[in-house]
């Protein structure tokens, strides 16, 4: 065989597997535990304020009635829509969740700045959970890696049998967020 094909052979092949000796020092194992652990917990952070209002702890309570959606192109739509407060008063013009349909009618919840209203309810908190959701999901086999990383030997079954089941809960969250967003 030619060498540059031995080079090529060479340069796809595996190196050599993780072991107690081969890992990443010290130094590289915290910065990846806590990339990791930024990646999965900042979407829980940034949801709080989206579950408070679908949750009706803040904004105004009404009905929102989508009036337009207008396709941007590659399945992303922009709708707008008019929100009625319950207490009375004239409608609002704000921003629709792009998931809408012209003419759907549903109980919502205005923002405090009034810009955009969301669904309201449980419907409205299960959809608002969906990025929790993914961050919990995210963070099921951390406890795992944590475990390699240090050596510890005793526990990692149960560390992975835990990490499937709360990868699962985080998968079947997000599932059901998706769809409280989409019906």
């Amino acid at each position: 065989m030619s060498d540059s094909f031995d080079d090529i052979i060479s340069a796809i092949q595996p190196g050599p597997k993780p072991s107690p000796g081969n890992l990443p020092g010290r130094a590289v194992q915290v910065l990846l535990v806590g990339c990791w652990l930024l990646v999965c917990l900042v979407p829980i952070l940034l949801a709080v304020d989206g579950i408070e209002l679908a949750a009706g702890k803040t904004g105004t309570p009404g009905t929102l009635t989508v009036v337009s959606c207008e396709a941007l192109g590659q399945g992303r739509y922009d709708c707008k829509g008019s929100f009625t407060p319950d207490g009375g008063g004239a409608p609002v013009p704000v921003d629709a969740s792009p998931d809408s349909e012209a003419g759907d009618v549903t109980r919502a919840q205005l923002t405090p700045e009034g810009d955009r209203a969301v669904k309201a309810g449980a419907a409205g908190v299960v959809a608002a959970l969906t990025m929790p959701f993914l961050g919990v999901g995210g963070l099921g086999f951390l406890p795992y890696v944590i475990m390699y990383f240090l050596g510890v030997r005793r526990g990692r079954r149960a560390a992975v049998v835990v990490g499937f089941v709360v990868t699962a809960l985080g998968t079947a969250g997000v599932v059901a967020g998706m769809v409280a967003s989409y019906s």
